[in-house]
């Protein structure tokens, strides 16, 4: 099944909502980065939030990153979604293992650590992109992003994120929901939410059990005039290029080139977000040279 991202609002407009099954996004991660169970979680649920934060951007053009850098063994996080549903990603340590946390979980927290930032760019096409930052709350990705909205954005939201590890390493399900009551939002509204949330199973459980992300809306929202609006396909697909890594070999500059050619004979770039690996023969890279010096 093809992973999505929904979008929806209830009670008259009054809350705005997003979930999103993203199973196939995180088992390419998975796959082509060769994560251990707590890199998938925390991977996962990286990835899971930037799809639904894209789904709130517009024009073709626009990306959203993730950075989470917090003091844990797994290092940084980082992950890019753009608007026309691409979505790419990567851990510092992807072969990270840990015990299971004391309530029998993948130790996402502890992977990430607690003492951290949780940094979101969005690049709109403008001369600037925005840059939002904030301390991390858990390491657990859904609490620290709901601080991020509240810190950065001043929109009380509900995150929820999570994935399932089958003991083969293979990703048994993904997906996520956020919630968010606009100012005029009644409080009765709000304490409905609140009830349905309590009762409402992990979403990693209910996307395994085959819930789609509508009928995860349903469940929260349903008594509250929902309207699901048009949704996004996503997947994980990498943009790099043999040309952009050549720009990458030219922005080292002439000396730095000259002596790779002298002590390596040749150069080779792998791609941290897809592993995709360029050799760059000695050859090419004398070429690059000549490139550079032409006159504009």
């Amino acid at each position: 099944m093809k992973d999505y991202i929904v979008r929806a609002t209830a009670a008259n407009g009054s809350i705005r909502a997003f979930a999103a099954r993203t199973t196939a996004s995180v088992s390419e991660a998975a796959r082509i980065h060769n994560l251990y169970p707590v890199a998938s979680a925390a991977l996962g649920r990286v990835i899971t939030a930037a799809a639904m934060m894209s789904a709130d951007m517009k024009g073709g053009r626009s990306t959203v990153s993730l950075v989470v850098k917090g003091d844990g063994p797994l290092g940084s996080i980082v992950t890019v979604a753009s608007s026309n549903g691409f979505l790419k990603g990567y851990v510092d340590n992807p072969q990270l293992d840990l015990p299971l946390n004391p309530h029998g979980k993948l130790d996402v927290g502890g992977a990430v650590g607690r003492n951290g930032k949780l940094t979101i760019i969005k690049d709109l096409g403008l001369k600037e992109p925005y840059v939002g930052q904030v301390e991390l709350v858990s390491g657990e990705i859904g609490e620290d992003l709901a601080r991020y909205y509240w810190t950065s954005e001043q929109q009380p939201s509900v995150v929820a994120l999570g994935t399932l590890v089958n003991h083969d390493l293979t990703i048994k399900a993904a997906g996520g929901y956020i919630i968010q009551p606009m100012p005029d939002a009644d409080e009765g509204v709000i304490a409905r939410i609140e009830k349905s949330l309590q009762m409402l199973p992990p979403i990693s459980a209910l996307i395994d059990e085959g819930k789609t992300p509508e009928e995860v809306l349903e469940t929260i929202l349903g008594d509250l005039e929902l309207k699901i609006h048009p949704g996004l396909e996503v997947e994980f697909a990498c943009d790099c290029s043999r040309e952009r890594l050549e720009g990458i070999v030219l922005s080292l500059g002439e000396a730095e080139i000259r002596d790779i050619l002298e002590k390596e004979g040749k150069a080779e770039l792998v791609c941290r977000y897809c592993s995709s690996k360029y050799l760059f023969s000695a050859a090419e890279l004398e070429a690059l040279l000549k490139q550079s010096r032409r006159p504009d």
